[in-house]
Formats: structure tokens, sequence, C-alpha cells
């Protein structure tokens, strides 16, 4: 199976085409040993890592261990809280609480990241459970945010007008019954057919493809497969990894604070 990825990335080479990549990381709250181990996957292999910080979860001590120019700071929703109707799918950007009361917990989280990470602070907003609706996309200029990345191909380069989408596409766990390995053949197959996607203009082919992580849910073989994904990638002549920090690098047009 890893020889499918890498005939794909063959073709991309042979066309002198560039696959632009990116990773992100969700859930991140504090200092742990998995979140080093996560932080030094990147840093040991100079790749480009933005962490997804859930604001009012986030202990005081999380900028020092991020403290590396490697690594970027996205904003993960707000408390990661579900204000989903009963019986409807978790989402927290949406949902039942009020649209007014819900942007302020998003520009209050956007401050305190700001505050707290400065320049390595990318205010775009992943959406927990990458769930978000209409009404949330359109205020998200208005507050400051130039992006948006949930997981999936998008639909258009932006999400609203001077708000940038960048998704991630590759999630290495499978969440049905609980968090677990999604499986290395699986996973090398599906990376091939979503670049290929990219390839012969199936989805966006501008829209860079996103790995997505967990740290705080991997095993063994996560750890495992992760290691040898990305050492397979940079190995690659047609792979380049890119940071959030450049791919929305872009302002949001008439942003302003809230």
């Amino acid at each position: 199976m890893q020889d499918e990825l890498v005939d794909e990335l063959d073709r991309w080479a042979a066309e002198g085409r560039t696959l632009d990549v990116w990773w992100r990381d969700d859930d991140a709250i504090g200092p742990s040993s998995a979140l080093g181990q996560l932080t030094q996957a990147a840093v040991r292999r100079a790749i480009p890592l933005a962490l997804a910080v859930i604001p009012d979860a986030m202990l005081p001590k999380l900028p020092e261990a991020l403290d590396d120019p490697q690594l970027t700071v996205l904003q993960h929703g707000f408390a990661h809280r579900n204000h989903a109707a009963e019986g409807a799918r978790a989402v927290e950007c949406g949902g039942v609480l009020a649209l007014d009361a819900l942007l302020n917990q998003l520009a209050a989280g956007r401050q305190r990241l700001q505050a707290c990470f400065g320049a390595r602070f990318v205010p775009v907003l992943v959406p927990p459970w990458n769930r978000i609706e209409p009404s949330v996309i359109a205020a998200l200029p208005g507050l400051g945010f130039r992006g948006v990345s949930v997981f999936g191909p998008r639909a258009a380069p932006e999400a609203a007008p001077g708000l940038a989408e960048i998704n991630a596409h590759l999630d290495l766990l499978t969440w049905k019954g609980g968090a677990r390995f999604a499986g290395r053949e699986k996973l090398l197959r599906l990376a091939a057919e979503r670049i290929a996607d990219r390839r012969l203009g199936r989805t966006d082919k501008d829209e860079p493809f996103g790995l997505l992580t967990h740290h705080l849910d991997h095993d063994a073989e996560t750890w495992e497969f992760l290691s040898e994904l990305l050492d397979m990638l940079a190995a690659h002549g047609a792979v380049r990894f890119r940071s959030a920090a450049a791919l929305f690098a872009a302002p949001a047009a008439g942003a302003a604070s809230r």
C-alpha cells in the first residue's frame, strides 16, 4: 500500500507539480507526554505543525510547551462544548446557544490566544467536531478571523468573503465506537485517492492536502504510522510542507475586533 501513495506522488513529480501539505492537530490543552511526542515529531523533521488549542480549557504552561518556530496555534472553538439540540449531531459553533453569546465566546477565545501566543497565533477557527453553521461562518471576519478549517474537500477557497478555507483531509483516527487508529493500509489508500482527486480535478486542485492528528488519542500504532507517513512525505520531491501562517497569510477583509 505504501507503493500506491508513492506512485501517486511520482505522478505529480512527472507532471512537474508540487503537492502542498499541511499538518493540523486538534484538542491541545496543556503540556503532556503525548504533546511532547507530537511536537518533537515535527521539530526534529523541521515540519510545520498547527495546533488547534481550546481557549477555555488551556492550561497556563501551554505557551511555553509550544515555544518553537515550527509550531503555530489555531483556535479550536471556545470550550469544546456541545450546543446541539437533543438528538442532533454534536456542534459547538451553532446549535441552541444564542448566536450573540456564541460569538462573544469565540471573540474572547481569540483574544486569549492572541495574548498568550502573540505572533504564533494564526486567527483561524477550527470548529469542534468539524461542524459550523453558516451564520457563524458569516460572522467570523468581523471577529478578526482570517480563516476556517474543517474536514473534507472545500467547496471554494473562501468560506465567506475575506475568510479563507483550508481543511484537513486525512484523519489518522476513526471515531465510531470510540477513537482508535484507522489502520495503515486504509490510510495509505485514502491518502493516495484523495491526492489523486486533486491531480485529476475531482476536488479543488489548489487546496493544500491536510493531515489531521489528535495527540491525546494516539496509541502506539498511530504514533508509528505518523512517523512513517511524515518520513515518506518529507522524502518525496513532489511534496512541500507549508505552515498555517503561510497558508492563511492574507488578512480577512474588513476584519475588526469585537
